[in-house]
């Protein structure tokens, strides 16, 4: 399927003032203009990002209740419950508050839900877990906004509630001590992208501050902070940016058994990048909840020492290992059911349902099928007498609220315009996968249903040079709403030393008059070989990549799509 190449919009008297006042190349003037950027301070901010561009976290609703109740919970020797969910953000968030309060508090306990027998957030048989130890307060974390009885039956028992979530409240806010979560309607808090990790940092912030203690207690908690903000895919802009930026000092610092033992069995080599955790260490933590409890998740970003964490890390190696087999497996099985319907040409959604596919990994795999058929993604498998899913979208189309038109199919649902989750009963099944491809068909625009490549700003070979490098990587680290750039090279060609490895991958070596060899890779782009090595000119997307081979660093091109 060809591809649209679409150039990102920059103000043209932004990208000529930022040229004036930077004396840089205007491909970063360009760069900056997209991002927003429109003055030599915000620039100087954007370039330098540093720990007094945080907010103040008491402009968060409810942060005084907040630290005035953990205060209590201190000072009275109190038993306090630290929840959070199964994923990277939950997990980190425990392992944060947990070696934060430490320092200040002894009788501290966690809690990490069961995926399968208590599902996403605050659970009942969590707060009975909490009553049966004799807690008092619970600070639940990336959950909780929406938890009204699960407080109001722990509020019956006497344990208080301090919620740090970042999801959109869906009516009433619990009856908590605090409820902190800057997307709450009311909360005046400046930065509306914290990840739940990130609203448990400001939280520990406020307490250093009420206290006036150093913030540099702060400093080790940085590198469990960036690991929740790559991992849960918030806006890489603002406070997170900043956040990120000095997490990865720290996480590169190598101080934490836990996350050098991760990066040890990664194969990975600091200095990690954001997609680096992405990709190489969050599937690792994410795999203890995938497949069994993510409490071994929590052990492992706290362990004492090497022996401790290698033990730890080498259980997630072992997870991460199952759930790519079941991944792959689901993987090859929903291609072989979709490509067998005989009308799957004209279907503009794949929604797959078989019994076995075990419900850890199928949002993983339905994400795999929108980046196969560019559709959006529904894959149902049968637990405890329903059928539960996953879903995923292609950009644009808002897969939640798709859904929410067949709600009265479901018993529950939830989610966001680009993931969601569901349930059903079984013998409604069949109906969804029609109503739902209908919904579908009629509202999804033609451009949604045609892969998009969004361009930054063209390039000529010759302008890739390492002091340009030097300048690119300042605009790191990337992620949502800070996407690394890419860039189009128009009338390249092959130099005659292009290859095709394994059939499926391409390893490039361009030319462009006037300018030094390139090379690049394309992966899984192998069927255009014949084509690049006919010595014919063509255009070329990419990303600008660093890699390091026997110990020199060499530029290459991250090929996302050729036009011939």
């Amino acid at each position: 399927m060809r591809k649209r190449w679409t150039l990102l919009p920059a103000d043209d008297a932004v990208v000529s003032h930022l040229q004036q006042v930077l004396k840089i190349n205007p491909v970063f003037c360009r760069l900056l203009a997209q991002r927003g950027i429109s003055t030599y301070g915000e620039a100087k901010t954007f370039f330098r990002p540093e720990w007094s561009h945080l907010h103040d976290p008491f402009l968060m609703k409810g942060m005084e209740a907040a630290v005035a109740r953990l205060q209590l919970a201190i000072n009275a020797n109190e038993r306090i419950l630290l929840y959070g969910d199964y994923d990277v953000d939950g997990t980190t968030s425990v392992a944060l508050m947990c070696q934060f309060l430490s320092g200040y508090h002894a009788k501290l306990d966690y809690y990490i839900p069961n995926r399968y027998r208590e599902g996403y957030g605050v659970s009942m048989l969590g707060i009975d877990h909490a009553i049966a130890q004799g807690i008092k307060l619970i600070i639940a974390m990336d959950c909780g906004v929406n938890a009204r009885e699960q407080v109001a039956k722990a509020k019956a028992h006497g344990i208080d509630f301090i919620i740090c979530d970042h999801h959109l409240p869906d009516g009433a806010l619990p009856d908590a001590v605090a409820v902190l979560d800057p997307m709450r309607p009311d909360c005046p808090y400046p930065f509306k992208g914290l990840s739940g990790c990130g609203v448990a940092f400001k939280l520990a912030q406020a307490f250093l501050l009420k206290n006036k203690l150093p913030d540099t207690e702060l400093h080790p908690l940085l590198d469990l902070l960036v690991l929740s903000i790559a991992a849960d895919i918030v806006p890489m802009i603002g406070e997170n940016r900043v956040l990120a930026h000095l997490g990865l000092q720290y996480l590169n610092s190598g101080s934490r058994p836990g996350i050098s033992a991760l990066i040890e069995l990664s194969g990975k080599q600091r200095p990690l990048s954001i997609n680096d955790l992405v990709f190489g260490l969050a599937p690792l933590i994410n795999a203890a909840g995938r497949l069994a409890d993510a409490d071994q998740a929590v052990k492992l970003l706290l362990s004492a020492d090497k022996t401790e964490a290698d033990d730890n890390a080498r259980i997630l190696l072992h997870r991460n290992q199952l759930r790519k087999e079941h991944d792959q497996q689901i993987q090859d099985e929903a291609i072989r059911l979709f490509e067998a319907k005989p009308d799957k040409d004209a279907r503009r959604s794949v929604v797959l349902f078989q019994p076995e596919w075990h419900k850890g990994v199928i949002g993983i795999a339905a994400a795999r099928m929108v980046e196969r058929f560019h559709r959006p993604a529904i894959l149902l498998t049968a637990s405890n007498g329903m059928a539960v899913g996953s879903a995923r979208t292609v950009p644009g189309f808002n897969i939640y609220q798709a859904i929410k038109t067949c709600e009265d199919l479901l018993t529950n649902f939830g989610g966001h315009a680009h993931a969601a989750g569901l349930t059903m009963p079984l013998d409604a099944v069949p109906v969804f996968q029609e109503r739902f491809e209908e919904v579908v068909r009629n509202s999804i625009t033609e451009e949604q249903q045609v892969p998009e490549v969004e361009v930054s700003a063209t390039l000529d070979l010759n302008e890739i040079t390492p002091g340009f490098w030097r300048i690119l990587k300042q605009f790191a680290p990337f992620g949502p709403g800070n996407r690394s750039p890419v860039f189009v090279t128009k009338n390249v060609m092959d130099t005659g030393y292009s290859k095709l490895l394994k059939g499926t991958h391409l390893r490039l070596s361009l030319k462009q008059a006037g300018a030094p060899t390139a090379t690049g890779m394309a992966f899984g782009m192998g069927e255009h070989f014949a084509r690049i090595s006919s010595k014919k000119p063509f255009h070329v997307a990419y990303k600008i990549e660093e890699e390091q081979w026997q110990g020199k660093v060499y530029l290459r091109l991250m090929v996302k799509d050729f036009w011939f």
